[in-house]
């Protein structure tokens, strides 16, 4: 038999987020309602047309809180991914089988914590993030020596990569930079009207050497939401459909920890699913007009082009010099400003600023002209990572 792909099948036809903030009263389970409310409006429908929902792994809000608040009284697929970082846009991809395969009919995919409020990642000590599970290895070899948090184990596979490829700490900044002016162009980023240079860059503190403060994506309170549906059901609806052209997830070997890895300076999660989305989508790199790339450091974004194909392994460093990776330039990433930027909605941002870019629906700065295939990634736990390709209808 042929093997089933989810190629055109489905389309998102809805998006909608909270405002990004550094400080709020809202619970969580509130922030998550409001997102799902205007991806619904955005696309024209009611909670009445929902009958699957996909909670985010982080935030702690299960289908229930969406059935009990939204009424959702015929639902026939919830499910939960629990890949980290790395869990929309593989989500993203649950709902896209399940629409295909005539489990459900309309999806609606949702993402976002109080990152600044509650779950604030510096204050992992005191108790504000529950342990994934695949942190089991890193409590038992890493932790006791001070491996705690993210930008810890992060720092680790920078520091490799700069020791095999000559990667400095100015190409880290040239991300951030680049990011911070996309964000300047944003109202709705936190960032928003805060230039930075690299200067500014190489001044700002060292939290995990060699990544310093504008090296980690912000914490940050909101949430964001998509509504998915078939191909076929997208074209009566109230905006222009953006088609899943092609979607994977992919997983490392082994699923330890970054010091365990056979090679902790690539993406190896990353790099079989743009394999397989590409493949799926029928494109290669040179096909896509923006790049929504995870960008929980700057080290991720660089090592994601690697892994995506945009340019050799090794080549990261060299690929976003000269403005190649800003808004003008040959791959325009991260428009929106990223989670470095923009907010840290659990990538979720990246996934709306993809639909809205082929949607032309962004301010004219910082339009992608004739915007007409995205890509989206994620990243999560130890180098687990999903892409999608989206392409304007």
């Amino acid at each position: 038999m042929p093997e089933f792909s989810l190629k055109d099948r489905c389309a998102i036809v809805g998006v909608g987020n909270t405002a990004y903030s550094r400080g709020t009263e809202r619970t969580t389970v509130e922030l998550h309602l409001e997102a799902a409310k205007r991806a619904l409006d955005d696309a024209g429908l009611s909670s009445a047309d929902i009958d699957g929902v996909m909670p985010n792994e982080m935030s702690g809000v299960i289908a229930e809180d969406f059935i009990l608040n939204l009424g959702l009284s015929d639902l026939r697929f919830a499910a939960t991914i629990r890949t980290g970082g790395a869990s929309f846009v593989t989500a993203l991809q649950a709902a896209c089988t399940a629409v295909a395969t005539g489990v459900a009919r309309c999806v609606l995919v949702v993402g976002g914590r109080r990152g600044y409020s509650a779950q604030r990642v510096s204050k992992i000590s005191e108790g504000t993030m529950v342990p994934m599970p695949i942190m089991a290895t890193c409590d038992e070899f890493e932790r006791p020596y001070g491996n705690t948090v993210a930008v810890q184990h992060f720092a680790h596979a920078a520091r490799r990569h700069m020791h095999e490829y000559g990667t400095t700490s100015e190409h880290f900044g040239m991300v951030a930079v680049a990011c911070r002016k996309h964000a300047n162009l944003n109202p709705q980023a936190l960032m928003h009207a805060k230039p930075m240079t690299l200067e500014d860059h190489q001044a700002s503190r060292m939290i995990a050497d060699p990544l310093r403060l504008f090296d980690c994506s912000l914490e940050s309170d909101g949430a964001g939401a998509v509504v998915v549906t078939s191909a076929e059901r997208a074209r009566d609806l109230r905006k222009p459909a953006v088609t899943i052209a092609g979607i994977a997830e992919g997983h490392a070997d082994p699923p330890t920890s970054i010091t365990q890895k056979r090679d902790m300076a690539q993406i190896e999660g990353l790099r079989k699913a743009a394999q397989a989305a590409f493949g799926m989508a029928g494109v290669t790199p040179a096909d896509i007009d923006c790049a929504q790339i995870y960008d929980g450091f700057t080290w991720i974004t660089l090592a994601s082009l690697e892994a995506l194909g945009f340019c050799k392994l090794g080549e990261g460093g060299g690929f976003v010099e000269g403005g190649r990776i800003e808004l003008g330039g040959e791959l325009p990433v991260n428009t929106a400003g990223g989670l470095v930027s923009e907010a840290h909605c659990s990538g979720v941002n990246h996934v709306l600023e993809a639909v809205r870019q082929l949607r032309r629906e962004v301010e004219p700065a910082r339009q992608v002209p004739d915007c007409e295939v995205g890509l989206v990634t994620s990243e999560g736990d130890f180098h687990e990572g999903a892409v999608a390709i989206l392409t304007r209808s």
